[in-house]
C-alpha cells in the first residue's frame, strides 16, 4: 500500500509505530549529518528525519529531492526533541528507513505556501498547483461541507434532488445566453441554462412537490469578483406553499448551515420591504451590521436660499457617530472627491459637525443658522461629536450615491466586520420596472413571478400607472449587504401568465414560441408553487468572510471570462465549423 497513515494524523500516542506515508516534499533542511523533510498531503504536514551516520546512502538520496517531488517513506514514529506547537503533528517525526521517489517535479513557478509569491494570473494558469496551497484547498473543502449539509437539510425536509437539462431553448429575456450549435439540426441552437426556472416549475406541475438541485448555471455577462460565466445555485421549488412557507424553510436552511459549519446562531431574520430598504438605505440589499440610516431633510433644508438644495428633488444624509472631532478638513475634502468620482457621480457633499463643546461647524454655515442646523441634527438623532454627511439631487440617483458613501464610511470606520453576520429578508418588490428609454416594462425578477394576490385583479384591469404600482410576491435573502439569493411565488395560471408576457412586450406568437410548453402545462392542473435560488459560490464566500468567489471554485475563469490553464475559449478546427454548418466571420 502507498500509505498506512496520512501526513496529518500522527500524534504522540503513535510513538514507536512503523508507518508508511506518501505525499509531496514541502521543504527540506540539511543540517550537517541530519536532513529534515516536511512531507505534505491534503491532511497536513509531517516531519521526516534522515540520519547520515545511520544510513548515508538514504540521507544522500533524500538531499537530492526537490520541492514538490512525490515520495513514499516508511519509518518509525518518535517524539520530537524540538517540537512545533503550530502544527498538529508537531510533537512527532518519522525516522525514515525506506524512501521511494514516486514522481519527480519541475521547480514550481511559485512557492506553494500559505503566503505565496505567485500573482493571480500565474496561479490561475497553474491552478492544479495553486490548489495544493492550504488557503485554496480549505475553501474547496469548505464548499464541499456546505453542499453536504445543504443536501442533508433539504433531504430531511422531503425535497427530492432532480437533475434538469443543460441543453435548453434560448430565451432573450434576462442576461445573455451561451449558445450551443446543433450539428444534427443544422442552423439551430441550444442555450446553456441561466437557471432551471421553467423546468423546476414543470416539476411542480408533474407533482414532485419539493425539488432541489445544486446546479451549474451560465450567463454571458460582464464579470466581477463575485461573478463567473458559470456558477452554482442551490435551486429549489415547492408546491402548495405560501411565501411564508418558503421564507421559513430557507431561513431554516441558512440557520442550519451557519450553525453546523460555523457554530453560529443567526437568530430570526428580520424582514424589510423593498420601499423601506430604498428609503432607509438606498439599496435593495442593505448592510444592516451598522446604522447610519438615511435621514431625509427636504422639509428643513430646502427653500432657504441654498440653490444646491433648493433645486434638488431630494436632500438626504447620514449621521456618522463620534467623528466630528476626529475627521479633519483634509479627510472631508478627500470624501468630497471620492463621491465626485464617475463611479459615484455626486456633484458634491455637505457636512455638519456637532462638536463636543456644543458648537456647530458646517460647509454650508453661511446659508443656515445654528438653530436650523440643530434641527437637522435633531431629526437625524445626532449627538455630541456626531457628523452629518449630506447629498442632494435626483431621488433615485442620490439614494444610490448615498448608499455608496454609507458603505464607504462603514469600511473606513471598521463597522463591516466580515466575522459578524446580519441576515435580512427584503420583500414586496415591484413586479415591473418601466424603462423610459425603451418605453417598455421589464420584470424586476423574472417573467414568471406572481403579483401579490391582492394585486392580481388590478393587473388585469389597471392602466399604465397601475402597472407601475403592482407588487410582486417576491423576496431576496441578503447577508451583510450581499444578495445571497432570491425567489418568488410563481404564476400558475395561463391567463395571468399571458397577461404578464403582454405587459413585458411579448406578442402572443412570441410568448407561444418561447414558452408555449410552460403555458400548455398550466392547462393540466398546475398547483400553486414558488421557490428560491441561492448563489452557492457567493454563500460559501460570505460564510468565510471573503468577497471573491474564485477560490471557492476549483477551476475558475479570469476577469475576461478565460480559463488561462486550458486556454479556453479558443478557436476550433475549420472541419468542426463545417460540421456545424457555421461560417466564421470575425469583423473588427
Amino acid at each position: 500500500m502507498y500509505r498506512t497513515n496520512t501526513c496529518g494524523e500522527l500524534r504522540l500516542g503513535n510513538a514507536g509505530m512503523e508507518v508508511t506515508l506518501s505525499g509531496w516534499v514541502q521543504a527540506s533542511r540539511d543540517l550537517g549529518g541530519m536532513t529534515f523533510i516536511d512531507l505534505r498531503d491534503r491532511y497536513g504536514i509531517t516531519q521526516l528525519v534522515f540520519n547520515m551516520e545511520e544510513d548515508a546512502d538514504l540521507c544522500m538520496r533524500a538531499r537530492k529531492l526537490g520541492r514538490e517531488f512525490v515520495i513514499q517513506v516508511t519509518g518509525s514514529v518518535r517524539e520530537r526533541t524540538s517540537k512545533n506547537p503550530n502544527r498538529p503533528t508537531g510533537d512527532v517525526e518519522i525516522v525514515v528507513s525506506n524512501l521511494q521517489t514516486l514522481n519527480a517535479s519541475n521547480v514550481p513557478p511559485f512557492t506553494i505556501e500559505n503566503e505565496t509569491d505567485g500573482g493571480e494570473e500565474l496561479r490561475m494558469k497553474y491552478r492544479y498547483l495553486d490548489i495544493r496551497r492550504n488557503p485554496v484547498q480549505e475553501k474547496i473543502i469548505f464548499r464541499s461541507k456546505v453542499a453536504l449539509e445543504t443536501r442533508k437539510y433539504l433531504s430531511a425536509s422531503n425535497f427530492i434532488e432532480v437533475e434538469t437539462p443543460c441543453l435548453i431553448k434560448s430565451t432573450p429575456e434576462g442576461a445573455r445566453d451561451f449558445i450551443v450549435p446543433s450539428r444534427i439540426n443544422a442552423g439551430q441552437f441550444y442555450a446553456l441554462p441561466q437557471s432551471p426556472q421553467t423546468f423546476k416549475q414543470l416539476l411542480m406541475v408533474a407533482g414532485m412537490d419539493r425539488y432541489f438541485q445544486i446546479v451549474k448555471c451560465f450567463r454571458d455577462e460582464d464579470l466581477r469578483a463575485d461573478r463567473q460565466p458559470e456558477f452554482t445555485q442551490i435551486d429549489c421549488e415547492m408546491a402548495f406553499v405560501t411565501r411564508e412557507d418558503i421564507l421559513q424553510t430557507f431561513e431554516g436552511l441558512t440557520q442550519h448551515l451557519f450553525k453546523s459549519i460555523l457554530h453560529l446562531d443567526l437568530g430570526t431574520f428580520p424582514r424589510m420591504s423593498y420601499d423601506d430598504a430604498m428609503q432607509r438605505y438606498g439599496s435593495d440589499k442593505p448592510d444592516i451590521r451598522f446604522g447610519m440610516e438615511f435621514v431625509e431633510l427636504n422639509d428643513l433644508a430646502k427653500d432657504k436660499g441654498f440653490a444646491v438644495f433648493d433645486d434638488a428633488e431630494l436632500v438626504v444624509g447620514i449621521c456618522v457617530p463620534d467623528q466630528a472631532e476626529a475627521y479633519s478638513n483634509k479627510q472631508l475634502n478627500d470624501l468630497v472627491e471620492w463621491v465626485k468620482r464617475p463611479q459615484i457621480g455626486a456633484k458634491g457633499m455637505v457636512n455638519v459637525k456637532f462638536l463636543a463643546d456644543g458648537s456647530i461647524k458646517s460647509s454650508v454655515g453661511k446659508f443656515y443658522t445654528d438653530e436650523q442646523l440643530k434641527e437637522w441634527g435633531h431629526k437625524a438623532g445626532a449627538g455630541a461629536n456626531d457628523m452629518l454627511l449630506i447629498l442632494s439631487g435626483e431621488t433615485d440617483k442620490v439614494r444610490k450615491q448615498l448608499n455608496e458613501l454609507r458603505l464607504e464610511m462603514g469600511n473606513r470606520l471598521g463597522l463591516r466586520d466580515p466575522k459578524v453576520y446580519k441576515p435580512l429578508w427584503v420583500v414586496d418588490f415591484a413586479l415591473l420596472e418601466w424603462d423610459e428609454e425603451a418605453q417598455r416594462f421589464h420584470a424586476m425578477h423574472h417573467p414568471f413571478t406572481s403579483p401579490k394576490a391582492t394585486d392580481i385583479e388590478r393587473m388585469f384591469s389597471g392602466d399604465h400607472e397601475t402597472m407601475k404600482s403592482l407588487r410582486a410576491d417576491a423576496y431576496d435573502l441578503v447577508i451583510n449587504g450581499v444578495e445571497i439569493g432570491g425567489g418568488s411565488i410563481r404564476i400558475h395560471d395561463r391567463k395571468l401568465q399571458e397577461k404578464n408576457f403582454k405587459l413585458l412586450g411579448f406578442t402572443p406568437e412570441e410568448a407561444e414560441n418561447q414558452f408555449g410548453f410552460l403555458l400548455g402545462a398550466f392547462e393540466y392542473g398546475a398547483p400553486p408553487h414558488g421557490g428560491i435560488a441561492l448563489g452557492f459560490d457567493r454563500l460559501c464566500a460570505m460564510m468565510k468572510g471573503e468577497t471573491s468567489i474564485r477560490d471557492f471554485i476549483a477551476f475558475p475563469k479570469n476577469n475576461m471570462g478565460k480559463d488561462v490553464m486550458i486556454d479556453a475559449p479558443s478557436p476550433i478546427d475549420p472541419e468542426q465549423l463545417k460540421e456545424l454548418s457555421l461560417k466564421l466571420d470575425v469583423r473588427p
